[in-house]
């Protein structure tokens, strides 16, 4: 009867020791952003750097959550969608990651979605902006934190104050990022009696902007009324400097563009007095969390946090909370523990519609203010924009 207690008792040992250590297998998301080849590079490492921080802090700095360490896998898109493609299916099949999030080029991003289908793996998606993310192409395994391309023209509209008398020529680029921005801008503007005179579309990496801007220039100089070249362009190139530097206030025409990273914000010193819309700039939001943000980024990196590293926080805080919240860890308990919830990011709350996964939050609209004592043009808060104040469509 002994030998049979102690044989029990060690059964019992035995299967404690396993669960015990089953409870501290990692829970592994993947990372999947271009940070090699690109000018977009500076989103990627910026998300990556605002995930790592919202990991810390949803964690209180254990990086772990229900006794599980989070483990970090990246993988490197090069801004290809054929690599893309292959080291998300990677990331799935050979890593076993729960889930991914990326990636940074919405052209690239585009490519995912099918995949993510596939494996039956979510795909939360951060940076990339484009409307056609969450639209009829998506899939229920794909959710979204960054802010989408209508979010970014309605809080633009409503920051030009458009009326009857305004008259807009529109340039960005020519692929899903560009045309999905313009046309959410002309849905935008809906019945205000504002006139889009002419569309210009270019290449990405386009830094020859001349001609563009004659067609502009010849569309909008003889309309009687409030004239603005809308600037929608994602990467290099400086077109609104260069936009100045021909002299549209010669016609009387004004520029108009949303806000962007830190290093692009110097040459916003041309523009003084330029109203916008933007996603984020680390002295407009007012919370507790954007607090921790700018004074930990700051200490970390001498320098406050920028457009994506809020972002990529935004992102990781969604995680945690769908890691706590959800019954199991595995893909239909994490989408049901996600369509429809909120939690709060560097820029507040946002909510997971639970049509179409999109992350509804605030935008700013700004006034350019120049301050020769800061290296960048400062994108001064008019106001918060609401996401009850922007109809954000359904994409799905």
């Amino acid at each position: 009867m002994k030998s049979m207690i102690k044989l029990i008792s060690s059964a019992v040992f035995g299967v404690v020791l396993a669960g015990a250590a089953h409870a501290q297998d990692p829970v592994k998301i993947a990372l999947v952003h271009g940070i090699s080849g690109h000018a977009f590079e500076v989103f990627s490492k910026q998300t990556q750097t605002g995930f790592a921080l919202g990991i810390e802090y949803a964690t209180g700095g254990t990086n772990m959550v229900k006794g599980h360490p989070i483990e970090i896998i990246h993988k490197d898109t090069q801004f290809k969608p054929d690599v893309a493609r292959a080291v998300l299916a990677e990331a799935y099949g050979d890593d076993e990651v729960l889930l991914a999030v990326g990636a940074t080029s919405s052209g690239v991003t585009k490519g995912l979605l099918p995949i993510a289908e596939e494996y039956e793996r979510i795909l939360l998606i951060e940076p990339a902006v484009a409307d056609s993310l969450t639209g009829p192409d998506s899939n229920r395994f794909v959710f979204k934190t960054s802010r989408n391309s209508s979010m970014d023209m309605q809080a633009q509209a409503i920051a030009l104050n458009p009326d009857e008398n305004l008259f807009v020529a529109t340039l960005a680029e020519d692929y899903a990022f560009g045309r999905d921005g313009i046309s959410a801008f002309k849905t935008a503007l809906g019945d205000s009696g504002a006139t889009i005179v002419t569309e210009e579309y270019i290449p990405q990496g386009t830094t020859d902007f001349t001609a563009a801007t004659e067609r502009m220039f010849n569309a909008l100089k003889d309309k009687e009324g409030r004239k603005v070249i809308l600037i929608y362009v994602a990467g290099g190139g400086d077109p609104m400097g260069k936009i100045q530097a021909m002299q549209p206030d010669r016609y009387g025409i004004e520029i108009s563009t949303g806000g962007h990273i830190l290093p692009v914000l110097p040459t916003y010193k041309r523009v003084p007095g330029m109203e916008g819309a933007i996603y984020y700039y680390y002295e407009n939001p007012n919370n507790e969390i954007n607090d921790w943000l700018v004074k930990i980024h700051q200490e970390r990196f001498d320098g406050p946090p920028d457009f994506f590293t809020a972002g990529g926080m935004a992102a990781a805080l969604a995680v945690v909370k769908a890691l706590e919240t959800a019954d199991e860890w595995e893909t239909e308990s994490l989408i049901a523990a996600m369509e429809g919830m909120s939690w709060e990011t560097p820029k507040g709350t946002m909510m997971f519609r639970p049509e179409d996964h999109q992350a509804l939050q605030s935008m700013y609209h700004f006034k350019i203010r120049v301050d020769d004592n800061v290296d960048w043009a400062i994108p001064e808060l008019v106001r918060e924009i609401t996401a009850d104040e922007m109809n954000i469509p359904i994409g799905r």
